[in-house]
């Protein structure tokens, strides 16, 4: 590829802003950060390190990412109240392959006040594959209520409760007390504030509410609030396969 090309892919601006980056001398290769001025060199982007500005970056034909994502935050590109978890993330991932739907999307949102684990996506295969309610894809929830949990809560999750906007249960694939007044949830779907929905069908109440893992996946204890990584490839498989098999 184009050098030009390359950092058009990973969201350094439309190809003239990258081209100039380029002819600024602004853009080293390799670990050794050798400069370049020519846009139009032919680059191997296989294992690409590169350096914009003195910022290292990684080439990644797509992104898949997680993030830690802290309360008081909107999965959302235009929030309403909140800052966006959007603006936690640097501009060349929010501006991937230009257009209106440049940039990763989130897989699936988490409500202002819920913290944990988010996936984010420029693939939109990925995306759907993780969100589509045929392939099953576990999510677990750390559930911090107002009232004592007891095994008649526990049942009904199990068991199933109906929701005001749907006449079908909705089951909890999986959910055991961690304490009095901490519950594990573990859902297949997505419905819109369900964690909070069920636990008050059952007579109680989220007080608190993190989402631990997606998948095959768990939220490092190595990320902190507001941070975000890179998925490895391995997760990323991991990840796919999982799904496929539930399908």
């Amino acid at each position: 590829m184009q050098l030009q090309d390359i950092l058009f892919s990973q969201g350094f601006g439309t190809r003239r802003v990258c081209c100039g980056l380029v002819q600024q001398g602004l853009v080293q290769l390799g670990e050794s950060r050798q400069p370049c001025t020519g846009p139009t060199e032919e680059v191997d982007d296989d294992g690409l390190v590169f350096w914009v500005q003195g910022e290292r970056w990684e080439y990644h034909a797509q992104a898949y990412l997680m993030l830690h994502k802290p309360a008081g935050t909107e999965c959302s590109q235009k929030p309403s109240t909140y800052p966006s978890i959007y603006t936690l993330l640097p501009g060349p991932l929010r501006n991937r392959g230009g257009g209106a739907a440049a940039g990763v999307q989130a897989v699936g949102r988490l409500d202002q006040d819920t913290t944990g684990l988010l996936l984010l996506s420029d693939d939109g295969k990925f995306i759907h594959r993780m969100t589509s309610p045929r392939h099953h894809v576990p999510k677990v929830y750390q559930v911090q209520v107002k009232h004592a949990l007891d095994d008649r809560q526990l049942e009904r999750l199990r068991q199933g409760v109906v929701l005001d906007d749907d006449p079908v249960p909705v089951r909890a694939a999986d959910c055991r007390t961690v304490d009095t007044f901490h519950l594990e949830l573990t859902l297949t779907e997505g419905k819109y504030h369900q964690v909070k929905r069920m636990v008050a069908a059952v007579g109680n109440r989220v007080e608190g509410l993190h989402r631990s893992s997606v998948g095959t996946i768990a939220l490092p204890e190595s990320l902190s609030p507001g941070q975000w990584r890179w998925l490895t490839a391995e997760e990323v498989q991991s990840l796919t396969k999982k799904a496929v098999k539930s399908a």
